[in-house]
């Protein structure tokens, strides 16, 4: 049942205040039309449903952001946008191994006879960053695996952002040299993987 907006007010006042009854109100009002719309971009039941109980529990642990006087559609309607993308950034990360090996087998790079398979290829890429100082690992899987940014890397590590562009040039200079020290062809295979993922993250 939809209210007044003078009756929206009052439930959002309440709600800014911590009332569950509120909170269990605007669900009721804003909650169908929140899953139509993240079911038209998520395509998936399950992905909907969860990213809409997402929304709602940042909902109620930032309430008190809520202004009655303003729009609380565009307010509730921006989490929500917020949350698919942070969905669809967080699919296109899992997906990113999987897509640079797949460009990887293509005829623009030199194919690799001894590593058949793309996890065996995964596996010495792996080996080659275990052979790093373990802040520079942290730092490389950090930057180059799981996409973060050298700001987002920094403030999770508590080191400045010059730092964390050090280790990665002295990474990937590592990872080569790992690499070459075992067959001189893996360098090839290296640096078109570390130049996917850096094209990736600018």
């Amino acid at each position: 049942m939809l209210h007044s907006p003078q009756e929206e007010k009052d439930i959002l006042t309440r709600l800014r205040k911590g009332r569950e009854e509120a909170f269990e109100k605007i669900y009721q009002l804003y909650s169908a039309r929140l899953y139509g719309k993240l079911l038209k971009l998520v395509k998936l039941e399950s992905v909907a449903e969860e990213i809409l109980q997402d929304v709602f529990l940042k909902l109620w642990e930032h309430r008190k952001q809520i202004d009655p006087e303003k729009s609380f559609h565009s307010f509730i309607f921006k989490i929500a946008e917020n949350k698919v993308y942070d969905f669809f950034r967080k699919a296109a990360r899992e997906k990113k191994l999987e897509s640079q090996l797949i460009i990887l087998s293509s005829s623009s790079y030199i194919i690799i006879e001894d590593l058949k398979s793309d996890d065996e290829k995964l596996t010495a890429l792996q080996s080659a960053i275990l052979s790093l100082p373990h802040q520079r690992q942290q730092v490389y899987r950090l930057c180059k695996l799981q996409g973060k940014t050298y700001k987002e890397v920094s403030e999770l590590l508590g080191i400045s952002v010059s730092t964390i562009s050090d280790h990665i040039v002295k990474g990937t200079k590592s990872i080569r040299e790992y690499f070459d020290q075992r067959n001189p062809l893996l360098p090839v295979l290296v640096v078109g993987m570390l130049n996917f993922f850096d094209n990736i993250l600018i």
